[in-house]
Parts: C-alpha cells; sequence; structure tokens
C-alpha cells in the first residue's frame, strides 16, 4: 500500500472516529439530562437528532469508505449495499434539513414578537410533528436510490456511474445522471437558502439588540444573554455547514460534466461532505455549556463507579 493510500485512509479513519464519538457524547449528554429529570429545550432536542444524524452520516459512508481505502472489499452484498445507500441518502438530506430547522427555529426565538403560526415551532408537539414529516419526506424523496445501487462488478466500470468503492451507484444514461445531480443540488440549494435567509435575519437581530435594547423583546438580563449567545452559535453552525456544503457542490458541479469520475476526486467529495458531520459536534460541544456540564456529570459518576467496584474487589 503506497503513501497515497495510507493517507487517505488514515484521514478518513480519524474523520470518521472524532465524527462518531463527538456525536455519540452530545447524545449520551441529553440522555443524562433526560434521566435527571432535565427540561429540555426545543433547541435541544433539534441539537440531539442533528448528532444522531451526522452519527448515521458517518456510518454509513465513513466507516464502509474507511474500509474500502484499507483494502476491505465486498463486505456487503446487493441488499446491504442498497440499504446503506438508501440510509446515506436520508441522512444526508436530513443533516441539511434538520440545521436548516435549527437556524428557523433560533430564528423565531430571539424575534421581539413572533407571528402565532410562526411562533406554534417552539411548541413541542409541533416540534417534533416537524421533523417527523422532515423524515417522512426525505425518505419518499430517496427511495428511487436503493433501485441504482449494487456491489461493484468485475470489469469496466460503466459510463455515468458513481464509483464508491463499497458501492456503485449505476445511472442509465447521462440525462438520469443529470437530473439526479441537479434534483439533489436544487433540494440543497433551497435549504441552504433558508438558512442563509433566517441567519441574516439573526445577524440583523442581534445588531439591532446591541444598538436599541430598549425596543427589543430581549434584554440585559442572563435570560437575553443566554438567547444571544445561543444565537451566535447557531450561525456558527451554518457557515460551518455552507463552507462545507460549498466545496461538496464544486466537486459535485464538475463530476456532472464528466462521465468517468477519477477515484481522488469522489474521494475528496466523500471526505468533504462528511467534514460537518466530523467537526459540528466538536463545535457545539465547545460552545454549549449545558453539554459540557452533563458530560462532567456523567464522566463524575463513570469515576465513583469504577471506585465503588475496585472497593468492593
Amino acid at each position: 500500500m503506497d503513501l497515497c493510500f495510507i493517507i487517505k485512509g488514515v484521514s478518513f479513519f480519524v474523520q470518521t472516529s472524532i465524527g462518531i464519538v463527538s456525536n455519540w457524547a452530545i447524545l449520551i449528554s441529553y440522555l443524562n439530562m433526560v434521566c435527571h429529570r432535565y427540561k429540555l429545550m426545543p433547541v435541544d432536542i433539534v441539537l440531539s437528532h442533528l448528532a444522531f444524524v451526522n452519527m448515521m452520516t458517518l456510518l454509513t459512508r465513513g466507516v464502509p469508505q474507511t474500509m474500502t481505502v484499507f483494502g476491505m472489499v465486498h463486505v456487503l452484498n446487493d441488499a446491504g449495499c442498497k440499504a446503506v445507500i438508501y440510509s446515506y441518502r436520508i441522512v444526508r438530506a436530513l443533516s441539511v434539513s434538520v440545521t436548516c430547522l435549527l437556524s428557523v427555529l433560533q430564528a423565531v426565538t430571539i424575534k421581539p414578537t413572533p407571528g402565532r403560526s410562526i411562533a406554534k415551532i417552539k411548541d413541542l408537539k409541533y416540534l417534533i410533528m416537524t421533523l417527523v414529516v422532515i423524515w417522512l419526506i426525505n425518505m419518499a424523496v430517496c427511495i428511487a436510490a436503493p433501485f441504482f445501487s449494487a456491489v461493484p462488478r468485475i470489469g469496466k466500470v460503466p459510463k455515468f456511474t458513481l464509483d464508491l468503492g463499497f458501492c456503485h451507484v449505476y445511472f442509465p444514461n447521462q440525462l438520469g445522471y443529470i437530473i439526479n445531480g441537479f434534483a439533489v443540488s436544487a433540494r440543497d440549494f433551497t435549504f441552504v437558502g433558508i438558512m442563509i435567509f433566517a441567519s441574516g435575519f439573526i445577524m440583523q437581530t442581534l445588531y439591532r439588540h446591541r444598538t436599541q435594547v430598549q425596543n427589543l423583546r430581549l434584554s440585559n438580563s442572563r435570560n437575553g444573554a443566554a438567547e444571544s449567545k445561543a444565537a451566535k452559535n447557531v450561525l456558527r453552525l451554518v457557515l460551518l455547514y455552507v463552507i462545507f456544503f460549498g466545496v461538496d457542490n464544486i466537486i459535485w458541479i464538475y463530476m456532472l460534466t464528466v462521465s468517468q469520475v477519477p477515484s481522488i476526486v469522489s474521494d475528496m467529495r466523500v471526505f468533504f461532505s462528511s467534514c460537518y458531520a466530523s467537526l459540528s459536534p466538536i463545535l457545539i460541544i465547545l460552545s454549549n455549556k449545558k453539554i459540557r456540564s452533563s458530560m462532567k456529570c456523567t464522566l463524575r459518576q463513570q469515576i465513583t463507579q469504577v471506585e465503588i467496584y475496585v472497593c468492593h474487589v
């Protein structure tokens, strides 16, 4: 195995490992809060959902890609390949959808006087319904993915095929290849556009809050400062997504212009498309005091249990 493959394999392994551990830590932290009867806010529910989606993104794309780079091929049959591709398409779509929902939710939260219909999104019942609807829509939209997926065949890779290493996604012709690419891009660009609009509103509100505090619902109180900090954290998440979304789509647009995609280009797209799932949980942990406190509490409990076990032994 040459140096290029080693670097590529280590990069995918590190990215996947860090992402899975970080997202799992967030989920455990929120689970610990629920077990201690801590009331989760709407933003907490969306963040926990985002952590789950990001972890599944890495499990369905990062793990198979890492195994393929290290030579562990033919680990999936056709059924397994279809299941992995379908699951990945769903969670990838959910990643942008839930991040968009998070930005809209934060915009509604920070808005001084939100309309009654818009403010319903902060209600737990409506928030859960929104998440369920997002799941159902993305499951329906991605239903065609398994029909074009199969394990790699021996021989030359046909034209208009996405070679993922562990699996191939075949398209019957160039038209189908391009339509699929633009359909996926159009969906993602729509959500990103909503994100940018919501983020612009948040930035405008924060600026007006700083210059005209007396005219806004937010104040210099602890609650106002907490809302302002939460809004800035959401802005950082959106910025992180937009950066990697831009790189991902630049590569994707290039891939649509050629019939045979070089493997290095495909690997670069996989890596950059997974960066958000890997880095966003680190940003969430560093910026969310509630999660850090829960992680410390859980760690102390584990240490205490180990000490009790050692004493009994």
